[in-house]
Order: structure tokens, then C-alpha cells, then sequence
């Protein structure tokens, strides 16, 4: 294992955890050359699943690059890491239970958008921005127009519930735009 820090190779592991729910092995490892700690996710590659892109490629589902998106439309805000590493790997383990070998690129940035929606607007119209490809300032704008009409006919108290991290289950449901593909 590379340390993060310095690339050294040489590491022991301190603790060693099964992570619940997920089905992974989580290590903390010490790297012998810098003395710093890292963790690591050891987890069984169950089959391969490819993603079918919009221009008809497929390459391997890669839940890296899903956390890693995840992840920078999040930047700076209130949504913790293990929220993100919970929800991909539910829908990872969602998909490999379906036992299909393939799985559109469309759907697997619908169920992202879904669920940056459920956590945080500014999060979901920053991955929306990106995901769904506005032509100009007035498609983004329509976008803001519909999440500020989705949010007044919200409930009272949902939204202190989902900011505080319940799972309750949400009626609002992302602005579907035409399809660009």
C-alpha cells in the first residue's frame, strides 16, 4: 500500500475494523518511512459492472470518481464524507444485487442528483450545473426558479430532519429537464 503522504511502500497496519453495513474492512496503517497514519477500505470485488455512457461506450463502474463528484459539489458544506461513502456504497451493493452487468450513465447521475437534492440545494444545483449541462444563464436559472417553488411547498420540519441526518424519506424530487443526449 502507498503512503499518501511521502509514496513510501513501507506501512503496518495499526486497526483493523469491519465497517457495518458496507461490507468492507477498514485499516488503519502507520507509514514507516513518515510516521503518518492513513486509512485504507479493503473490500471483496463481487464482478465487474460497466457503465453504458450517453455516446454508447462502456467503461467499468468506478465508485471513486462517483464519491470523488460527490465530493466537490459538496465542497464547503455540511455534508459529512461517511454520508457520501454511505449512500455509494448502498448503491453500489444496490446495483451488484440487480446482477446486470451493465448499468446507462443516465441513471446513475439521476440517483446522484436525487440524493444531492435530499442533502443540500447548493450541493445539488452545483452537480445539476455540471450533470445537466445548461446552454446559458436562463436554463440555470429556471433550475433555482423550480427548487425555490419545490421548497415552499415543502412540509414544515422536513428540512430540519434532513439536515440533521435523518432518513426520512423526501417528496421533493429534482426539476427533470429534456434529455441531452
Amino acid at each position: 500500500m502507498k503512503c499518501p503522504y511521502c509514496t513510501g511502500h513501507r506501512n503496518k497496519v495499526i486497526d483493523s475494523r469491519l465497517n457495518k453495513g458496507s461490507g468492507s474492512i477498514r485499516r488503519r496503517r502507520e507509514c514507516l518511512d513518515c510516521r503518518r497514519r492513513f486509512t485504507t477500505y479493503e473490500r471483496v470485488e463481487e464482478f465487474s459492472l460497466l457503465v453504458v455512457k450517453k455516446d454508447g461506450r462502456r467503461e467499468p463502474f468506478d465508485r471513486n470518481k462517483i464519491v470523488s463528484g460527490m465530493l466537490k459539489a459538496c465542497e464547503k458544506r455540511p455534508i459529512s464524507v461517511n454520508v457520501i461513502e454511505d449512500f455509494v456504497s448502498e448503491f453500489e451493493r444496490e446495483l451488484q444485487e440487480r446482477g446486470e452487468r451493465e448499468v446507462q450513465s443516465r441513471e446513475v447521475g439521476e440517483r446522484l442528483i436525487r440524493k444531492l437534492y435530499e442533502l443540500d440545494e447548493i450541493a445539488y444545483v452545483r452537480f445539476a450545473s455540471v450533470y445537466r449541462s445548461f446552454k446559458d444563464v436562463n436554463q440555470f436559472m429556471e433550475e433555482l426558479r423550480e427548487l425555490l417553488r419545490d421548497k415552499e411547498k415543502e412540509p414544515k420540519g422536513q428540512k430540519e430532519e434532513i439536515e440533521k441526518g435523518h432518513e426520512s424519506k423526501p417528496t421533493l424530487e429534482p426539476l427533470k429537464t429534456e434529455d441531452k443526449e
